[in-house]
């Protein structure tokens, strides 16, 4: 049994931040709203309590008791629970006089076991426009920045059994220089966490519970090509061979010569992988929709009809395999806290009931950047394990308003010379991901001596980590002028290029 430590989501935009360092630090997370009781077993080691966007003096704000915790386990309070704290054992939060955002140092670091290694003067991340006023007798300051008196706490002894560390920034941020470390001492000096969190390992239990859980039972799985999906799939083919069926269906929405590469791919993984082609079906059924939303509907519900169709032609499958991944968890069953449901996610459907299967899904527990590191365990060829994020419904949300074959192939053309050139460049690795919209939108050009009046492709780059957030990526200028040049010229219906430099917020990365 791994130790575990558990993290208490009061709804900031940070809290996957957290676990995702936790991980990164080789010790097992879970993150849980704040309003689910804490249920304690000796897996668990230690408490990390998030920021949130409320303020402790709001009437509404959670506030679950920190004392009972700390009777069990370390705490480590962070923002908000810092103040939530200092506010339930009877110190006082106001408003800040300055509103504190963006960098800080810290200063006056007395020695604390949280803070072992860290120097006066360390940069550290501020978000909050509360401040403790002043701390209740049982705790003690262990650091100040110069602008707020209270940016790190600890209780003394004869507040609870268990240490308690409270810090007013946010560790979990590159921004924080010596956050991680801070993290690090929390888990292994404090809670006394073994760091055995490991591809390795997790490939060695994952594929002996998977074992366990299908017996000798059947499993049958949609495959997209992407990191997840593939990675889950060589997960279960690992537990139980050919007992593993897999259907890679072609929405007509793929990039260009992608059903035909991702096939073979497949085969070189020793994966049992039947391909079908479903093109017609989806272009028919889209025929004149242009509504965003309607066409995500359209493509989903109909490649659930596919699969079951085929599914349906298999002997004795008890399992439906998917490439659900934590991310998707969190955000489908709303573990924000009091915060609200981002969007619910294809892989968290209605397909198993719809099936009447029962679930596998070995990524459950995994972020996206996790799943890499299995998959490069595991030995998966770079071609599946870098690939580039792909919207599910494909390029039929990336062809904007309606949706044709003539449309969809021309876009093919485009982005293909787009990916390949990132490639060509060395610049794909670069960007978390890439790819081209074709715009609703015709304009003016000029050809030789001919007027054209043509399509506009719009080229999209983002660096990111995990897609939460994103900034747009600042591809050389040569590099687009020569993407640009190269689809005007060899696309026929696109006359202008242009490149999108949104971040996220306030755009999202894909235009639908």
């Amino acid at each position: 049994m791994h130790n575990k430590i558990l993290i208490l989501d009061f709804g900031s935009q940070y809290t996957q931040l957290i676990a995702r360092c936790v991980r990164e630090l080789n010790v097992y997370c879970e993150i849980q709203p704040c309003t689910k009781p804490v249920a304690y077993d000796a897996s668990l080691k230690g408490i990390i309590l998030s920021g949130s966007p409320f303020s402790v003096n709001d009437p509404a704000a959670p506030k679950p008791d920190i004392h009972e915790m700390a009777q069990k386990v370390p705490v480590l309070a962070v923002c908000y629970g810092a103040q939530l704290l200092a506010q339930q054992t009877g110190g006082e939060v106001g408003k800040s006089a300055h509103r504190e955002y963006g960098r800080a140092h810290l200063k006056g670091i007395i020695a604390n076991a949280l803070m072992k290694g860290v120097s006066d003067g360390s940069q550290v991340w501020m978000s909050h426009s509360d401040s403790i006023k002043r701390l209740a007798d049982g705790f003690e300051i262990i650091a100040t920045t110069d602008s707020i008196p209270v940016a790190a706490f600890r209780s003394k002894e004869a507040y609870a059994p268990n240490p308690v560390y409270a810090i007013q920034f946010h560790p979990e941020v590159t921004h924080s220089l010596d956050g991680r470390k801070m993290l690090l001492n929390f888990l292994t000096d404090i809670c006394g966490c073994a760091q055995d969190w490991t591809p390795a390992a997790f490939v060695a239990e994952t594929v002996a519970q998977l074992k366990e859980q299908i017996g000798d039972q059947k499993v049958v799985m949609a495959l997209s090509g992407g990191v997840d999906s593939t990675v889950a799939a060589m997960l279960i083919n690992k537990a139980i061979g050919d007992r593993l069926y897999c259907i890679f269906v072609d929405n007509g929405l793929l990039r260009k010569d992608e059903f035909t590469q991702v096939l073979d791919g497949y085969k070189t993984l020793g994966l049992n992988v039947k391909g079908v082609d479903a093109s017609h079906t989806f272009y028919k059924e889209m025929e004149g929709v242009s509504d965003p939303e309607q066409k995500r509907k359209i493509i989903g519900r109909l490649f659930i009809d596919v699969f079951v169709e085929e599914a349906r032609l298999l002997d004795g499958v008890s399992f439906l395999g998917q490439g659900t991944i934590y991310p998707d968890v969190i955000e489908s069953m709303s573990v924000h806290g009091p915060s609200q449901t981002i969007k619910s996610h294809h892989n968290v459907g209605g397909l198993p009931e719809k099936m009447h299967m029962k679930l596998v899904e070995p990524l459950r527990a995994l972020f996206k950047d996790e799943v890499r590191r299995i998959g490069t365990e595991m030995g998966i060829a770079p071609i599946f394990i870098g690939r580039h994020p792909f919207p599910g419904p494909g390029l039929g949300i990336r062809v904007l308003g309606a949706v044709s074959e003539e449309k969809v192939k021309m876009l093919q053309e485009a982005d293909a010379i787009y990916i390949n050139l990132l490639r060509e460049k060395g610049l794909y690795d670069q960007v978390w991901q890439a790819g081209a919209m074709l715009l609703p939108v015709q304009s003016v050009g000029v050809m030789g001596d001919e007027r054209t009046y043509e399509y506009t492709v719009a080229l999209r780059a983002v660096t990111s980590v995990d897609g939460m957030t994103a900034d747009w990526a600042q591809l050389p200028y040569d590099f687009l002028a020569q993407v640009s040049n190269d689809i005007i010229n060899r696309v026929r219906g696109v006359n202008r290029v242009v490149y999108d430099i949104s971040s996220k917020p306030p755009a999202t990365i894909e235009w639908e």
